[in-house]
């Protein structure tokens, strides 16, 4: 029998912790969830279990249904159920099925419900069909060794470590998973994992693991790292290089609407791997400005109220603002709607989050607090890492290159950003937190006295 989603039968196995199933067993689990969901096309695993999880994702695909994994940490679940009308909602371990069920479905099927990640407000609920997902294995361009197993330490509720699990198991490689992120533990696991999929605010965390504790950078097994949901300061590309040296850097681009976009891989630019277009606000072709894309790893649309809601367009956009270069690279820009409008001049956060990304620092948030007189101040909430903490000084000299009117005026500092599922920084959120006057926030001040300016 044949998974469709991973187009093979399985033997790799799937480890979690101390729990393991091998690919038989797996087998087994996705025989009796498809069994127990014919007849129905769409169901909600609602159970914080990354094992489980995955065997009711891929039973449901054995029987042609579409998955919406349930994360906890949606601020309003019941809203995103609402949109996605499943049949059923299932938790705990699927019952093993004998005998073999029979593939449903095919190529145009629907075999998950993906949600964006929630960074500014509720998760939208899209629909992918089984060839999105297919040739976006292709696309990511990152064939496996016979000996390699993969380390997906976010949660199976975020489409970006989805995306890299099912990247495995379709080669038939080994998964490794973690019930919670900690970098501590996933330094460990990397002793035996040498392929791991993160986001920048992750692979930051790890670099100072591997810096406090060179054992567990001697014995790293890793020889490729993945890495996507935000830009990559970078500083941590030179740190990661100096750390492991040996050890392949793979960056990409995309969106739970449109998949992969670019990737990067030992460039200084991303390439695009699908057609891309550069939009001004008549629709003109520009350096800079809208990105739209047009591509078959897109998905099929939005589900509002359980009906699908196609694009309006086959250029679609996620409101994204980017630069296309001269030699065809991609600079990304960040989100439209995370844009500040500062004494008439916008700024793309993104932008300065990147610069500021780096050494001491955790993860970073750029955003427009109120100026009576400019509009909004330009202020950046940091996260620095508590082992090693940047300093005023230390990130305003990162932002020295950055045109004047884009280096931020307000500083402040936070134990903890907020977060989504997948590990991204809540945008939507935080800027909540400001205008209820941020009780977790701290002025960052200078190191000195005599350095007391913005």
């Amino acid at each position: 029998m044949t998974l469709p989603i991973l187009g093979r039968r399985l033997t790799a196995g799937v480890s979690c912790g101390a729990d393991v199933l091998d690919g038989a067993e797996i087998m087994r689990h996705a025989q009796g969830a498809a069994g127990e969901l014919a007849g129905v096309d769409r169901v909600a695993v609602d159970d914080p279990d990354p094992l489980h999880r995955l065997c009711w994702l891929l039973g449901a695909d054995l029987a042609g249904a579409a998955t919406l994994i349930v994360d906890p940490d949606w601020p309003r679940p019941q809203d995103v159920l609402d949109e996605a009308k499943p049949g059923r909602v299932v938790r705990g371990l699927p019952i093993p099925g004998e005998p073999p069920e029979t593939p449903r479905g095919d190529e145009l099927t629907w075999f998950y419900l993906p949600t964006t990640s929630g960074s500014s407000g509720t998760p939208k609920v899209l629909a992918r069909s089984r060839k999105s997902w297919l040739r976006s294995f292709t696309a990511l361009d990152a064939p496996l060794r016979d000996d390699d197993s993969a380390l997906i330490p976010g949660p199976l509720s975020s489409s970006l470590y989805l995306f890299g699990a099912l990247h495995a198991l379709h080669q038939d490689r080994d998964v490794r998973l973690l019930r919670r992120w900690s970098a501590r533990t996933a330094a460990q696991e990397c002793l035996h994992a040498t392929v791991v999929h993160v986001v920048p605010a992750m692979l930051a965390e790890l670099l100072s693991v591997w810096e406090r504790h060179p054992e567990l950078r001697a014995s790293c097994a890793l020889r490729l790292i993945v890495c996507g949901g935000a830009d990559l300061a970078p500083e941590l590309e030179t740190r990661l290089h100096a750390l492991l040296p040996g050890c392949e850097l793979l960056e990409y681009y995309g969106s739970a609407e449109t998949s992969l976009i670019a990737l990067r891989r030992g460039e200084h630019r991303l390439r695009p791997v699908v057609d891309v277009e550069i939009l001004d606000a008549q629709g003109n072709p520009v350096s800079e400005g809208e990105l739209r894309v047009r591509s078959e790893l897109a998905f099929d649309g939005y589900l509002r109220q359980g009906v699908l809601e196609a694009p309006e367009s086959d250029r679609i956009s996620v409101g994204d603002r980017a630069v296309r270069h001269d030699d065809g690279g991609l600079s990304v820009l960040g989100r439209c709607s995370a844009t500040i409008s500062t004494g008439g001049t916008l700024v793309a956060a993104e932008e300065v989050e990147s610069a500021l990304r780096g050494r001491g620092v955790r993860e970073v948030l750029v955003t427009g607090t109120p100026h009576p007189r400019l509009g909004a101040l330009v202020t950046a909430v940091v996260e620095v890492d508590p082992a090693a903490p940047a300093t005023r000084e230390e990130l305003r000299a990162r932002v020295r290159e950055l045109e004047p009117v884009k280096r931020p005026r307000r500083w402040l500092t936070v134990p903890e950003l907020p977060r989504t599922g997948s590990g991204k920084p809540a945008r939507g959120v935080l800027d909540e937190w400001l205008r209820n006057g941020a009780p977790q926030a701290e002025v960052l001040r200078p190191s000195t006295p005599s350095q007391e300016r913005p």
